[in-house]
Parts: structure tokens; sequence; C-alpha cells
């Protein structure tokens, strides 16, 4: 009697948003999969930023930390945008890292000057390092509110000072594209300014 091999069935690959529902109903393995499938991206795009590896492994764990807090909290309620999610946790941590090291963002163009002009705070009084800093905090609100491709051309312009080529090169986009995304963040930006009537002139 001949007996027929039979072939595995297929492994069912569940998506993210499925994986972040068994995590949450105590399925460990489930975030080690998330993790595993999304590593290499997160990590890239942290080291394509901060350019260290060491800082890069530090705020990857500290991203992931937070994302797993969020989770196990019931605070995710992004249902399919996962990626994108963590992306901007991660976008989050990079900039506190340079707001914590003083490297804010530096105005480029006469355009992007009157919402990102900075000034060096040397020399100036508690009261003024307290307006800047406030400033500092509504300009990352402002960022925080953009559309995710807007949001990541403008901390890549004006927290790491890349050029619209470096940028077009690394988000897979031409040169005019990474230009019209800044363009359009700007507009978005000053309509959330006039908006939330929001003064934001430096001491």
């Amino acid at each position: 009697m001949l007996v027929k091999r039979l072939r595995p069935a297929p492994a069912v690959v569940l998506s993210d948003i499925q994986l972040v529902n068994a995590y949450a109903a105590g399925d460990e393995l489930a975030f080690e999969t998330l993790l595993h499938r999304h590593k290499r991206k997160v990590w890239s795009h942290i080291y394509l930023m901060v350019r260290d590896r060491e800082i890069t492994e530090d705020l990857f764990q500290e991203a992931f930390i937070k994302v797993v807090h969020h989770l196990k909290a019931g605070k995710y309620n992004e249902e399919g945008k996962f990626l994108p999610w963590v992306m901007r946790i991660a976008h989050n941590l990079v900039i506190d890292h340079f707001r914590r090291n003083k490297k804010m963002p530096s105005a480029r163009s006469t355009e992007e000057h009157d919402v990102f002009a900075t000034i060096a705070q040397g020399g100036l009084n508690v009261e003024q390092r307290m307006v800047n800093t406030q400033i500092d905090d509504d300009v990352r609100k402002l960022i925080e509110q953009l559309p995710e491709e807007q949001r990541e051309v403008v901390i890549m312009r004006t927290y790491l000072s890349m050029s619209f080529k470096e940028i077009a090169e690394h988000t897979g986009v031409s040169i005019n594209t990474a230009l019209g995304r800044m363009r359009y963040a700007l507009i978005n930006m000053r309509k959330l300014i006039q908006k939330h009537q929001m003064q934001l002139e430096r001491a």
C-alpha cells in the first residue's frame, strides 16, 4: 500500500493588527513576531537620523518599550497602521534626543525661517529660556500633527540638516516631491498656528 507524502500546510501569516490583538490577549510570541518583522526598518530609520549605532540601539530599545507599554495599557487604537505608529514613536524619541542635546531646528531658507527660526540661548535669562522652551514644545506639537510623509521631511530637513537630495534618496521620491512635501508641511503648520492663535516669537 502506497502512502502519499503529505505536504505541510503553508504557514499562516498574520497581519500586524492580528498580532497586536494576539499580544493583547497574552500571546508573547506575537510581539516577537512584530518585532522581528519591523526591527530592521525602524532601526535603520533611527540610525539614518542620529548616525550613531549606540544611540540608535538605545532609542530603538526605548521605542519598543513604549510600544509594549501602550499595547499592554490598551492605548493602541490605530488599526492597520502599526508600523507608522511605531515610526512616530521613534521620531518623537529622536526629537527628544536632539532637544536634550540642544540641537534645535535650524533655518535653511526665508520660508522655513518663519516657523523654525531659532537663536542661541547663551546669555538668556530664566524667563527667556522658559519662553523659548515652550516655543520648541509648540513646534514639536505642530510637527506631530502633520501627515506622515510631511512630518518625515520636516524632521529630516530641520532637525537633521539633510539636503533635499538626501531626503529624496532616503524616502525614495524625487527631489521635487520632497520639496513639495516640505512646502505643504509649512503651509499646514501656518494654518495650525493661525487656528490655535499660537505665538512663536522667541525671547
